[in-house]
């Protein structure tokens, strides 16, 4: 056991991260180099140890189930169906399709689960609408950009998933908790869209054209075909794994089967989309399972040369208590999102913090709930911020890059709001998984 090793893990890490190498190889290069120091040629039985672990961890089995569900939604063209009945009852408010924007990225992160595919989709639909009505790019991207980052909030969110499988609390519980707080982060974001483009309606000005104006009962046959489907199993999947009906790995089982008769129905169903769905399905589950390996066998080897004494040592020494304890973990959490993965940063802080927050009997509900909206908002803080290069790759010529980062600023600010008020109001957080869980 030796604890310098164990710090230097951390700015091998790093190092290797600035190098390029990939965030599963940034992990397990230094649990390597750090476990033959403490297990000899023994290291690479301990190795296979944290491989094995995340190979047979059953709540991570839910993971390609619900990126399988959100895939065939999208490819399948049901979400286009979501965007287009979200503009035509909300396009004419004012900021009307930043407003549809927000509400489809609500809607299809219950889908989904998965940030960046969230984003991307939103986007590619939602720029050329709004730069055809003459949007502000500003408002364009900073709305692209929140909606699509509501993939790690609105459950069931994959960042959820792998944060409850390491802190070993139920999914559903956790799901539950953060169902409020990500709602009132939309009704913010909300607010502020249509806030501000009255004071200014030249940023967001009112989509009034022949499909905005169609009869209700219209509107409501297009809703019945192109919403209800979509939300009825998004409150089933949720509905049974709040309620304890069915595991994790089930509710994501019935999202995805659930998907696919949609896609039947629809008449969308074919071999290249079912080819393709998969093909994403495989692509990021086997990103996300090398990462968690990788992150298992960088804190394993971490604790095995004392890490967790060091650390537990210095929170001790330097006196906060448990309150300025809490609020240096999430700055942690939130430094580390500028140059880690979501993954990484939960696979690295989680088992190293939470220990120390539920000795000092903080509810462990509670603090993943803080955790992931730290998370989220750091996905969205410039200037290394994922949410932002998500777009550019998709960004037409003329939206710049200083026209993002204004952009997603409100919604920054926005997103910490609702961190002060999950703080001061833990009831947001812990009321609803109390009430429903397993009823």
């Amino acid at each position: 056991m030796n604890p310098t090793i164990a710090a230097l893990m951390f700015p091998g890490m790093f190092l290797l991260i600035f190098l390029g190498v990939p965030v599963s190889l940034s992990l397990i290069v230094p649990a390597l180099a750090a476990g033959w120091f403490a297990f000899g040629d023994q290291v690479f039985n301990q190795l296979y140890g944290g491989l094995y672990s995340a190979a047979t961890n059953y709540i991570l089995s839910a993971i390609p189930m619900f990126v399988l569900m959100g895939a065939i939604l999208e490819r399948s063209g049901i979400a286009a169906r979501l965007f287009r009945t979200m503009q035509l009852w909300l396009g004419r408010l004012p900021g009307g399709l930043a407003v549809a924007t927000i509400a489809m990225g609500a809607t299809f992160a219950a889908a989904a689960g998965v940030v960046g595919a969230v984003e991307v989709m939103v986007g590619l639909m939602a720029i050329p609408a709004m730069q055809r009505f003459r949007y502000d790019n500003s408002l364009i991207a900073g709305t692209i950009c929140a909606g699509g980052s509501l993939g790690t909030m609105i459950p069931p969110s994959v960042v959820a998933v792998v944060y409850a499988s390491l802190a070993q609390i139920s999914v559903g519980e956790l799901f539950a908790a953060m169902l409020f707080p990500g709602l009132v982060m939309v009704a913010l974001f909300v607010l502020y869209i249509i806030v501000v483009c009255l004071v200014d309606p030249k940023k967001g000005p009112r989509a009034d054209d022949p499909d905005m104006r169609l009869p209700v009962m219209e509107k409501l046959k297009i809703t019945l075909s192109g919403l209800l489907p979509t939300m009825l199993l998004i409150v089933a999947v949720l509905g049974s794994l709040m309620a304890g009906i069915a595991s994790p790995t089930e509710a994501a089982a019935v999202g995805a089967v659930g998907a696919l008769i949609l896609c039947i129905c629809y008449g969308k169903f074919s071999l290249p989309v079912m080819r393709e769905s998969l093909a994403i399905t495989v692509r990021i589950s086997a990103m996300i399972m090398l990462i968690v390996a990788g992150g298992i066998m960088f804190t394993g080897i971490f604790a095995a040369n004392g890490g967790s004494r060091l650390i537990q040592g210095l929170i001790s020494d330097m006196g906060l208590g448990v309150s300025g304890t809490l609020v240096l973990f999430l700055c942690i959490v939130f430094l580390l999102g500028f140059v880690l993965d979501w993954t990484a940063n939960v696979l690295i802080c989680v088992p190293l913090f939470l220990p120390v927050l539920t000795a000092a009997g903080v509810d462990p509900i509670w603090f993943g709930t803080l955790v992931i909206i730290v998370i989220q908002t750091s996905y969205l803080t410039p200037p290394m911020a994922s949410s932002i290069f998500y777009l550019l790759s998709i960004a037409p010529p003329d939206m710049k890059y200083g026209q993002v980062c204004k952009g997603v600023v409100p919604f920054i600010l926005i997103q910490f709001a609702t961190l002060a008020l999950v703080v001061l109001f833990p009831a947001l957080a812990t009321w609803l998984p109390q009430r429903v869980v397993g009823f």
